[in-house]
């Protein structure tokens, strides 16, 4: 597989590089849960690592003192300990290699053990058309969304006030189920305060999306050691024939520079079901947010991930879907801008197992800041028994400034042999042919410069499946643009 990294200078160019890289393969470790203390007095425990045992250690200080339910504390206990044996993520690691963590290792990191006091919690939650869900600093709070305007049997709510014993099964026989995550889904599976249910029964459609708002609220000023840590984490359960549009919206509340969200999603679809997704990530530019996207999919299911990724100094989404059935669809499309010193890091991983299975996934970035950087490494696995699969993978990137940067690490690996996959990867500046056709028409160069890098990302967001979130997020980069320019001028 080769690795490209790209480097904008005053005269754009690229160096390919080789790279022998293993699977990072994560052994299946037992059931037994490994307290802290066990640990520390183990005479193996040079293993561990001593600031992810610190980070342990706050994280069970953080959590309510009350019970927690089945579900929740399950997670915990597998979460615990896959922690306690996991190593801080290095640039020696091949899945980071790009990407430099020092901003969270380096920081004290605190995590937040209540919501705000105050709920009368901002203009920022209140600037959706839709009803919304609300998560403050990772607790879900009172929110504007009736349930009366739900159809009978779906569920949208805290696990806590689940009274369903059926769907309370149904949870605890999927949640945390995933075999692939790193050290900060397990950060999430220790440190989550509560779980955010979605259940949509058998063979119903949900109108409306469900929209669900993560509001940062605590956070240290800009330059400070401290960085408060939320993990809010939901479960989206679509039984057979089931159809639900699910919106993320990340942002931050003014004055609130340093923080850490750690977030995860997970979601499993039913046969036949269908899922849009869109996620969208605001928040500070002095923020850490780290992300986990898991999707599990029957047969004929279909799951649609629209993205629009511009906020966060260091920003990671990491996606893993699995298709469990023939005839699936899997659909992803992402858009990253950095307009600063930023990190925007996309790493995706698809596996195929059976028949007709169909992915498209198309990542657009720009870059438009000299110390900017955009990653993006995107596995499609295809294999044995993936026959007839149509996959296509293609990424795109603008970069702006000199030594703007972009990696990239696109990555197709083919076992069936009756398939039509296809991947690429482009990486330029604006085309002098482009400006010209506008100038050419009496348009000035700066319009022209414009127009062209919105249009660039425009692409994603017309994609988004609401038209309020479209114009919310249009107008979101364009002033985000607009503020690069004076900046620059």
């Amino acid at each position: 597989m080769a690795a490209l990294t790209f480097i904008h200078q005053n005269l754009l160019h690229s160096t390919p590089k080789l790279l022998t890289s293993k699977p990072s393969l994560k052994p299946k470790r037992t059931k037994t849960k490994l307290s802290i203390q066990t640990i520390r007095e183990s005479p193996q425990a040079s293993f561990t690592d001593q600031f992810v045992l610190q980070l342990a250690d706050s994280l069970e200080d953080s959590l309510p003192s009350s019970s927690s339910s089945l579900p929740l504390q399950k997670l915990r206990d597998n979460s615990s300990e896959t922690l306690l044996s996991t190593q801080w993520p290095s640039r020696k690691d091949e899945s980071f290699r790009f990407t430099d963590t020092s901003l969270i290792k380096n920081s004290d990191i605190n995590p937040i053990s209540h919501p705000p006091n105050s709920l009368d919690l901002l203009e920022v939650s209140r600037d959706t058309q839709f009803e919304s869900f609300n998560f403050v600093d990772g607790f879900l709070v009172d929110s504007s969304f009736s349930s009366s305007n739900l159809p009978d049997g779906v569920y949208v709510g805290s696990l806590s006030k689940l009274s369903s014993e059926g769907i309370l099964k149904r949870v605890c026989e999927l949640l945390g189920d995933f075999e692939w995550g790193d050290l900060f889904w397990s950060v999430n599976g220790l440190g989550a305060p509560d779980l955010m249910v979605v259940y949509v029964p058998e063979g119903c459609r949900v109108e409306n999306p469900i929209y669900l708002k993560y509001i940062a609220v605590e956070g240290a000023d800009k330059g400070s050691k401290k960085m408060p840590l939320s993990n809010p984490r939901v479960f989206v359960l679509v039984e057979k024939g089931g159809e639900v549009g699910i919106v993320e919206e990340f942002v931050g509340k003014v004055g609130s520079e340093c923080y850490w969200t750690n977030s995860v999603l997970e979601v499993v679809v039913g046969e036949g079901g269908k899922v849009s997704h869109s996620y969208l990530q605001k928040q500070s530019l002095s923020a850490a947010h780290i992300k986990w996207t898991s999707v599990r999919q029957e047969k004929t299911s279909t799951y649609e991930l629209v993205e629009v990724s511009t906020g966060g100094k260091l920003s990671r989404h990491n996606v893993h879907v699995q298709q469990l059935g023939s005839d699936t669809v899997t659909e992803l499309t992402t858009f990253h801008l950095s307009v600063g010193d930023q990190t925007q890091d996309l790493h995706s991983r698809i596996v195929l197992d059976h028949p007709r299975g169909y992915s498209q996934q198309l990542h657009k970035c720009i870059v438009a800041h000299s110390s900017g950087q955009a990653v993006f490494d995107g596995n499609v696995k295809v294999n044995r028994y993936a026959q007839q699969t149509d996959a296509g993978q293609l990424t795109r990137s603008l970069l702006l400034e000199p030594r703007a940067t972009v990696n990239v690490k696109p990555n197709l690996q083919i076992i069936a042999d009756d398939v039509k996959c296809s991947h690429g990867a482009a990486i330029s500046d604006l085309e002098d042919s482009q400006l010209f056709y506008f100038q050419a028409r009496g348009i000035d160069l700066e319009t022209a410069r414009e127009a062209l890098v919105f249009s660039f990302g425009a692409e994603v967001i017309d994609k988004l499946p609401y038209s309020f979130v479209q114009k919310q997020v249009k107008d979101h980069v364009k002033a985000l643009l607009k503020s690069r320019r004076k900046g620059s001028s």
